[in-house]
């Protein structure tokens, strides 16, 4: 299925279960991307009605429970819904670990080109006047960024298509060209790598993405390539990766009785007005900064300026994903 009918069907789902009313196809056609079309033109308006046909064929076969009906006795045109009752999940016990694995997936999906045209969806159902499940709207917007060599690479992945890029390690003075038949993109001590197979070396390897200079370019037919069954590619990077030498210090103020995690780890701990001051080692500025904003408010870093501006950066880019749109207007 191409990355644009996805984008549709997705939003379709998103706009049929926002929706306590049945929507009619014109209806949504208005609101859902990748349906827009020229009422009045015959030809262009068969081609939609086919579009949709194709879509809510698809959404069946995927389970989706499409329901059919009108409003109210004065509709002459069904409209369809999706119905939330029969959609939703039972509660699902999930242990801890289980419950981070999925919020790292979908805060992912957010990032894979589908969270614009979703929230797009809802701000034109709430502009039309039809009323939308303000928990439809949770998770969709955009929390976390990733690489930019992430979203070609996973879709290389996914068509079994070799790649080349440009790849510059901190050793060399200039990048370098890399041929790779990708098995798999992992997230690794707060880093993202491709493991695959490198045409030039003949041999398994493993590439860190903030080290890609420039686009990632598709080589070669789809389907070329089969990768090895059962591959261990976290295990691969980690024994790549080598062991971590924690040569930096940090010193940090936590709150009496929080982070438990923070003062696991601590080589010392001294209590003080305003809370525990604790000291810490670290390997990596960007890791261990991302594990700090994990705890907001219990820890405060005060030294060393880097681990500080770095955990400073990162809460203000946290804040201004959730800052209101009108906020300027506002103020």
């Amino acid at each position: 299925m191409s990355r644009t009918r996805t984008e549709r069907l997705v939003n379709l789902v998103i706009c049929l279960l926002a929706t306590r009313r049945f929507l009619t196809a014109d209806q949504i056609a208005t609101i859902v991307p990748g349906y827009e079309h020229d009422p009045q033109d015959e030809r262009d308006h068969e081609a939609f009605q086919r579009k949709f046909e194709r879509d809510k064929a698809e959404l069946r076969e995927l389970g989706v429970p499409l329901e059919i009906g009108t409003a109210s006795i004065f509709d002459n045109e069904p409209g369809y819904r999706i119905a939330r009752r029969e959609y939703a999940l039972p509660d699902i016990p999930l242990a801890p670990d289980e419950a981070a694995a999925v919020g790292i997936a979908a805060r992912l999906w957010q990032q894979s080109g589908l969270a614009a045209a979703a929230s797009s969806g809802l701000a034109k159902l709430r502009a039309g006047g039809i009323d939308v499940d303000p928990h439809a709207t949770l998770g969709v917007e955009a929390v976390v960024t990733v690489d930019p060599a992430f979203e070609p690479l996973t879709a290389a992945v996914r068509d079994r298509q070799a790649v080349t890029f440009d790849y510059h390690v901190p050793e060399r003075d200039a990048a370098h060209t890399r041929r790779l038949q990708p098995w798999g993109v992992v997230c690794w001590r707060g880093r993202w790598y491709v493991v695959g197979h490198d045409l030039d070396r003949g041999a398994e390897r493993c590439f860190r993405l903030s080290r890609i200079v420039g686009g990632v370019r598709r080589a070669g037919r789809r389907g070329a390539y089969e990768p090895p069954k059962d591959v261990d590619l976290i295990g691969y990077v980690a024994h790549s990766s080598g062991p971590v030498e924690r040569t930096g210090r940090a010193t940090v103020r936590v709150r009496p009785g929080r982070a438990a995690g923070v003062r696991r780890w601590a080589e010392t701990c001294a209590p003080g007005p305003d809370g525990d001051v604790l000291t810490l080692r670290y390997a990596d500025v960007d890791f261990f900064a991302n594990w700090l904003v994990g705890y907001g408010a219990d820890v405060v870093v005060l030294d060393p300026p880097e681990i500080r501006d770095a955990v400073i950066q990162r809460l203000k880019a946290i804040a201004a994903a959730y800052e209101p749109a009108d906020a300027g207007v506002l103020a």
